[in-house]
């Protein structure tokens, strides 16, 4: 019997989804394996007897809290899909501004109406047992993960940092060309995406493990940067990230 799954969204623009349509042809091999009973941009069915939960978006209103926390009761295993589910995305730049206004900036006369919370990943709700990363993700990792936990396998994630994959595709540094990059401290798994098309790492995949977070703020310092500086480069995708300022 193939596992059943559900795929939900909350605070974000859903392309993660996207690209698991995106897959097209290889699609069709992975409906063999898996059996969605919910995913509102695929199917007008709704299921609420899956074992895996594929969850995008930020959670940024209490009534997406308890609709998380229901999703997590119901689920064997919780995989958070990209970067705003992962990290919070760039949900999270609002938590740096006055919440009431934000909503008026947004909704205007109908703020009233809505309710929101600073923005938070799913892993400050509820347990996540696994995320794959990126903004959108890497509809090929995103597969590699599926077939990991069918076998009951943990899915693998590179432990290095984009620099690696820049080298290997012969890039020239970012660095060398006037711009700055979160390469050096942002997981790989991209392909070095960003950076092979002339732009900087944005860190979308979040922080690989153990980075050195003084030693680039220096990096970045002598280059002239103050310290908001350099903790706008984080607050992109990791808002909820604290980083020391001392």
């Amino acid at each position: 019997m193939r596992p059943k799954i559900g795929v939900f969204d909350f605070t974000g623009c859903e392309g993660c989804e996207l690209q698991i349509l995106n897959l097209e042809d290889e699609i069709l091999d992975l409906l063999k394996l898996v059996e969605p009973v919910n995913w509102r941009e695929a199917m007008s069915e709704r299921g609420d007897d899956y074992q895996i939960a594929l969850v995008e978006g930020a959670i940024t209103t209490p009534h997406e809290i308890e609709r998380l926390k229901s999703i997590r009761e119901k689920a064997q295993i919780l995989v958070a899909l990209g970067a705003c589910a992962h990290l919070g995305g760039i949900n999270c730049l609002k938590n740096h501004f006055d919440q009431a206004d934000v909503v008026r900036q947004v909704y205007g006369e109908g703020a009233r109406y809505f309710e929101t919370i600073p923005a938070r990943p799913l892993s400050a709700v509820v347990k996540v047992d696994y995320a794959i990363p990126g903004c959108p993700i890497d509809k090929r990792e995103f597969l590699e993960v599926i077939k990991a936990l069918l076998i009951g396998k943990k899915p693998p994630l590179p432990s290095y940092a984009v620099c690696v994959e820049c080298k290997l595709a012969d890039n020239p540094c970012v660095f060398d060309q006037g711009m700055t990059c979160l390469g050096p401290v942002t997981r790989a798994g991209c392909g070095a995406i960003c950076p092979s098309y002339g732009n900087r790492c944005e860190g979308c995949r979040g922080l690989v493990e153990e980075p050195n977070l003084n030693g680039y703020r220096a990096v970045l310092t002598e280059r002239g940067l103050t310290t908001e500086d350099v903790l706008a480069q984080f607050r992109l995708f990791e808002g909820c990230l604290e980083v020391a300022k001392s």
